[in-house]
């Protein structure tokens, strides 16, 4: 039988939901689980997720590493508590008269710009569905942009999955090219081009011809390219979902 108090909810989850009391027995003035979160996403986008321990941060916060588990009780907790913190509130979307696509690519333009600026949740493994506060505001908001579509509702679940697995996907070779460029001591700039001088000296032309063509356009090293390529990409993917909203429509008629 649970408890007084017993949610049966995984510990971050508690947290994240404020449904889990914190001991009152000696907290340190100052320290809060808002102070340990913060610092650790610092920690994680300066140095990356590997840097993240309870020791590192509490060295950063300058105190005990045993006074941290007063308010995080694990590692595991953490990292569902900087998920959580990192994704924020999504944004507002365009008006409602501008359409699902507006809306649509607005969402995903802004999870893209999210996982950027902390890359390291890439590397946090998707151990089940959205279930913190701001990752089910991401899913509302996502699934909002799907209103009025003709969509049925495991339409849009699975428009959204497919969109944000997009998202991810095209921020993950990011954080791949980045942790490389790290490792090399160059920027992603002048990994990519050290990548396409490489390809060039390998390709031979009458074996490879149209990657031949491709390294004499220049498109491999052209300035803005990731952004460009997202939002080709993104296009793509909204003219697929933009034949299916018709179907649906023309069905409904």
């Amino acid at each position: 039988m649970a408890k007084d108090g017993d949610t049966g909810l995984p510990p971050g989850l508690e947290t994240a939901w404020g449904l889990r009391e914190r001991p009152g027995k000696g907290p340190r003035p100052g320290l809060s689980v808002s102070r340990i979160v913060d610092t650790a996403v610092g920690l994680a986008n300066a140095e990356g997720l590997p840097a993240v321990s309870m020791g590192r941060i509490a060295s950063a916060l300058g105190v005990s590493t045993m006074s941290l588990y007063r308010y995080v009780s694990s590692k595991e907790e953490l990292l569902v508590l900087m998920q959580d913190a990192a994704y924020g509130l999504p944004p507002e979307g365009p008006a409602p008269e501008e359409g699902w696509r507006a809306a649509l690519a607005h969402w995903a333009r802004a999870m893209r710009e999210v996982l950027y600026g902390n890359l390291w949740m890439l590397r946090v493994p998707i151990t089940a569905p959205p279930t913190t506060p701001r990752a089910l505001a991401w899913m509302e908001r996502g699934l909002v942009c799907l209103r009025g579509t003709g969509l049925d509702e495991g339409e849009k679940i699975e428009t959204i999955l497919l969109v944000s697995g997009f998202v991810r996907s095209e921020a993950t070779m990011t954080a791949d090219l980045v942790s490389a460029a790290r490792a090399s001591g160059r920027t992603v700039e002048e990994t990519m081009a050290a990548y396409t001088r490489l390809l060039a000296r390998l390709a031979d032309p009458e074996r490879f011809p149209a990657v031949n063509e491709v390294l004499r356009a220049g498109v491999m090293t052209e300035e803005g390219a990731p952004d460009e390529e997202f939002a080709f990409g993104l296009a793509r993917l909204l003219d697929g979902i933009e034949v299916l909203v018709a179907a649906r429509s023309a069905r409904g008629r």
